[in-house]
């Protein structure tokens, strides 16, 4: 933004008598008695600025996006690899990927606020960070409203709260539309697999088990504790699920979701649920996890009506 430097005794000209004179004399004062800004990460710790971020560092695609979405976009001076979504995301500095954050980069870029991913950034550069003492938001939201609220602190922090709120009550209300729709439904069993090899799913504390749980699903892995385990083709076997959904890394549906043809006696396999889900919609803690959630519902309601009468 370009501001005026013209003079005071100039400012002054344009001004309609001792009222306007008492405004440019209280401005100074007013800024110099701004509140600081404290907001409370998804860790529990508070995060202070003395005003709102305007040099933001992001360690994560989700955290990119939902940065764009609350409307402090243009407030991002780097970002990690993957970071692809909204397009201008992709013209963004890079500093790394977010499992191998080049610490130096990130020091360059001058930040003002780093925002970065508790379970997907290494442990060792998040320490780190820390003890550079940049300001440090640390992410993870694990349940579907959690990105609400993430929403509206990124406001807080950018200082773009109007569009924050109003993108996270539009992602309210859309959550309520759903699980009114399919909380209720009769339960389906889930395999959700994330990649082959090694076979590796989703624990019961990870966001897309909170979204199986809005579908009216369960997920037959959902005792873990681990965000991502691996688990044995025997142990999906014997889980007998009646849906298994893959994800893969792009748009299209991964060739190794046919490999469970061959275990016929699953009840997946036998009714022909395999379904795919676009990562980007559903693995990303963002807005467009509701359009993830919205297709893998659907194709719950399918397996539904697949069921003896």
């Amino acid at each position: 933004m370009i501001t005026s430097a013209r003079p005071r005794h100039l400012a002054r000209v344009t001004c309609a008598g001792l009222a306007c004179l008492a405004a440019l004399a209280a401005a100074p004062a007013t800024a110099a008695t701004a509140a600081p800004i404290t907001v409370s990460d998804d860790t529990g710790r508070s995060i202070t600025l003395a005003a709102p971020a305007k040099r933001i560092v992001s360690l994560a695609p989700h955290i990119t996006e939902l940065l764009y979405a609350a409307g402090a976009g243009e407030r991002i001076v780097a970002t990690v690899d993957h970071s692809d979504y909204p397009e201008a995301a992709a013209k963004l500095p890079r500093v790394g990927g977010y499992s191998r954050i080049d610490l130096e980069a990130v020091a360059a870029a001058k930040p003002d606020l780093v925002i970065a991913w508790q379970s997907g950034n290494a442990a060792a550069h998040v320490d780190k960070l820390k003890t550079l003492g940049l300001p440090l938001f640390l992410s993870q939201p694990n349940r579907i409203e959690d990105v609400a609220a993430s929403l509206e602190k990124f406001g807080q922090l950018a200082g773009t709260s109007a569009p924050a709120n109003a993108a996270a009550a539009q992602f309210r209300r859309k959550l309520a539309e759903l699980d009114q729709r399919y909380r209720q439904r009769p339960k389906v069993r889930v395999f959700y697999q994330v990649w082959k090899q090694p076979l590796l799913t989703i624990g019961g504390h990870q966001i897309i088990s909170d979204v199986i749980r809005l579908c009216g699903g369960e997920n037959v892995f959902g005792h873990l504790t681990t965000m991502a385990p691996a688990v044995s083709v025997e142990a999906v076997v014997a889980a007998n699920p009646e849906v298994i959904v893959a994800s893969g890394m792009g748009d299209e549906r991964p060739d190794w979701l046919d490999d469970w043809k061959r275990w016929t006696r699953v009840t997946a396999v036998a009714r022909n649920n395999l379904f795919f889900v676009p990562p980007a919609l559903i693995q990303r803690h963002t807005p467009r996890l509701l359009l993830g959630a919205e297709r893998l519902c659907e194709q719950l309601e399918s397996a539904r009506a697949k069921r003896a009468p």
